[in-house]
């Protein structure tokens, strides 16, 4: 009866103004559509008022009803809005010294990792730089007695050209080897850092990668030494060839000089 006297309220406010501003005003427009919901609200009310009593004790508990859901909708909300006590991190001292120790490995396996690369190529370069004099060197001595002056001279400003660029390489070898020696420092003592604090997982990976690094550079330093044995071996060689060479022009000198210069008085 309540909703019929809304409904009839809302239809005589409607119907009192003219058909102009009725359709001009959306507060008019408003007004009929809950004027509409109302009618059908009261009619399906009635209709189940006639059929049957189960239905009016729903119809009178849905108020309630749709609170309750209202309240476990809102409860249910709250409770995914707020995270659960069991999952709040861990924020103890020991937890952020364990956090701050990984963040120390994690930095100084990059910085590993960028030393070791910097360093393999410097040692790459400088031992083909190596080979590449070795080789002008035996080419020299291949061809000593045989060429003029001037090819003579060219040769040789090719090879103080590759000396020059051997001992720049030399000097890149050692600054990078310096900065990798400190990275392997710094990686040996954030890998103990890590194991002290908790943090076994990244202490051992920093491990592993220290070793990896070390066994690159080791590699490369086998092959360095090596074409610095060669570069030795032909440098010895080139002694002894200059020597002979130097003892045949002498005695080519002496056989062509006249037997009356040698004879003494």
């Amino acid at each position: 009866m309540q909703a019929f006297r809304h409904c009839g309220l809302c239809v005589s406010r409607g119907l009192f103004q003219s058909r102009t501003d009725f359709l001009h005003s959306e507060a008019n427009m408003a007004a009929i559509r809950r004027a509409a919901a109302c009618l059908n609200l009261f009619r399906g009310a009635s209709t189940s008022l006639c059929s049957n009593r189960k239905s009016v004790r729903q119809l009178l508990r849905a108020p309630a009803v749709r609170r309750t859901d209202a309240v476990s909708f809102s409860v249910g909300s709250a409770l995914c809005a707020v995270p659960i006590t069991q999952q709040v991190e861990n924020l103890s001292h020991e937890s952020l010294i364990r956090r701050a120790s990984c963040l120390v490995t994690d930095s100084a396996n990059t910085y590993l990792s960028q030393t070791t690369l910097a360093l393999v190529d410097a040692l790459t370069f400088y031992t083909k730089a190596l080979h590449t004099l070795v080789a002008l060197q035996k080419r020299y001595l291949n061809s000593i007695g045989k060429l003029t002056p001037a090819e003579e001279d060219s040769i040789w400003q090719v090879i103080i050209g590759q000396r020059v660029e051997v001992s720049d390489r030399l000097d890149e070898c050692k600054r990078f080897e310096s900065n990798w020696m400190n990275a392997v420092n710094i990686c040996e003592l954030s890998a103990v850092a890590a194991y002290n604090s908790g943090a076994e997982h990244a202490s051992m990976a920093l491990k592993t990668s220290l070793q990896v690094a070390q066994s690159k550079v080791e590699e490369m330093r086998k092959i360095q030494l090596a074409a610095e044995k060669s570069l030795a071996e032909t440098k010895a060689e080139e002694i002894q060839r200059m020597a002979e060479y130097a003892s045949s022009i002498n005695l080519h000198d002496l056989e062509d000089v006249p037997e009356a210069y040698l004879r003494e008085d």
